[in-house]
């Protein structure tokens, strides 16, 4: 019989034991495990379910059914309780506190049983309708508006704080289950795959810190801004052919990415133009110390290659696409994108599709350009 997830806690079999046996975390977040001492089935579900009430009761002595509970008071709750190391990781508690502040100032007020799905579908429009204002030395001025991405964060955190709230019937239904994420047709985007020779042509016309970041992720896949505009030099063993990058999903926080020699090539080269500094992309106009933005230099660069926009996160689309097509099994291509997710390689399909045919396209091409006589020889 399969394991059954009872809310936050597990019902299992081990194999040198009849009785089921349970695992969940108590009130300081530590996972525990014991045996129920029974063989039947519904009785280790019910022992279960008293321990996390037993627990539950402990935690919610301040929420009690009946009252009149705010979201802000259960928002703040929620992060102390339910977000806060060991009960989750460290960065996954900071997301959740910027997205809370967000939400507070929308719904503090709010009752939590007044939320409708209306009110949530809302606040999405609003935020992305938002525009983004950043400090300098002139004072705040406004760039843009806010990224899908940051709003559908919000939205996530918004659904998993609600969705706590109804495991504990301080809710009948998640209001959010009936929202559907609205969508800035303006600024979405397709999966684009970029071609060898699109490559080519953009670090042709690139300047020498763009060429060197165009060839790292296509050959390293790393995330352009969360890791490879911080990174430090310190971080780089280019005899071994390694790069040491932060990871809260793997158990010592830290991820080994393997080089190609076109990788080190490039490290080496951005090593001889970054200067003295700690960061392999220096920067002394932001505060962080390194680069934060290559928007502008990157839409240059595609103008002078003549080369259709896309963002420059399909670079890291297109290092997985081209290690999938190239017979690389998916397990390891998500171990490669340290994603976690299997799932990641529906979102690649299509621009496997486009490699297909740009193969295709190129076979054609030499074809259509062989000679007669030698064709005519090849069929003899």
């Amino acid at each position: 019989m399969p394991r059954s997830r009872v809310h936050d806690g597990v019902v299992f079999r081990r194999k040198e034991s009849r009785a089921w046996w349970i695992r969940y975390r108590d009130r300081n977040g530590i996972r525990q495990r014991e045996s129920t001492l029974t063989e039947d089935w519904d009785e280790a579900q019910k022992r279960l379910r008293d321990r996390l009430q037993a627990r539950d009761n402990n935690l919610l002595d301040v929420v009690k059914k009946g009252e009149s509970l705010s979201f802000g008071k259960w928002a703040d709750f929620f992060l102390e309780t339910y977000s806060k190391p060991p009960m989750r990781a460290e960065k996954t508690h900071e997301i959740n506190l910027r997205a809370v502040k967000h939400l507070k100032s929308a719904f503090a007020s709010s009752s939590l049983v007044d939320l409708t799905a209306d009110h949530v579908e809302i606040y999405l429009r609003d935020r992305l309708r938002q525009r983004v204002r950043i400090k300098s030395s002139l004072g705040y001025r406004e760039k843009g508006v806010l990224q899908p991405a940051t709003v559908h964060q919000e939205f996530r955190v918004l659904r998993r704080v609600l969705n706590v709230a109804v495991r504990k019937k301080l809710l009948p239904a998640n209001p959010c289950s009936g929202v559907e994420f609205p969508v800035r047709v303006k600024g979405l985007f397709r999966p684009h795959y970029v071609s060898w020779s699109e490559q080519k042509r953009i670090e042709l016309h690139a300047q020498p810190h763009l060429r060197n970041i165009v060839r790292i992720i296509t050959e390293t896949g790393l995330r352009v801004y969360k890791e490879l505009m911080s990174l430090k030099k310190d971080q780089l063993d280019l005899p071994n052919a390694v790069v040491w990058i932060p990871d809260s999903k793997t158990p010592n926080g830290i991820a080994e990415v393997p080089l190609t020699p076109i990788a080190v090539d490039a490290f080496r080269d951005q090593l001889a133009i970054s200067g003295d500094g700690v960061f392999l992309f220096p920067s002394d106009l932001n505060p962080t110390g390194h680069q934060v933005e290559l928007k502008t230099v990157w839409q240059k660069s595609l103008r002078r290659a003549k080369v259709p926009y896309f963002r420059i996160y399909d670079l890291r689309s297109t290092y997985a696409t081209r290690l999938s097509a190239g017979g690389v099994a998916d397990e390891w291509v998500t171990q490669l994108l340290r994603q976690g997710d299997s799932q990641v390689f529906k979102r690649y399909s299509q621009m496997k599709l486009q490699m297909k045919r740009e193969a295709l396209e190129k076979i054609n091409r030499q074809a259509n350009e062989m000679p007669l006589d030698s064709g005519t020889a090849m069929l003899q």
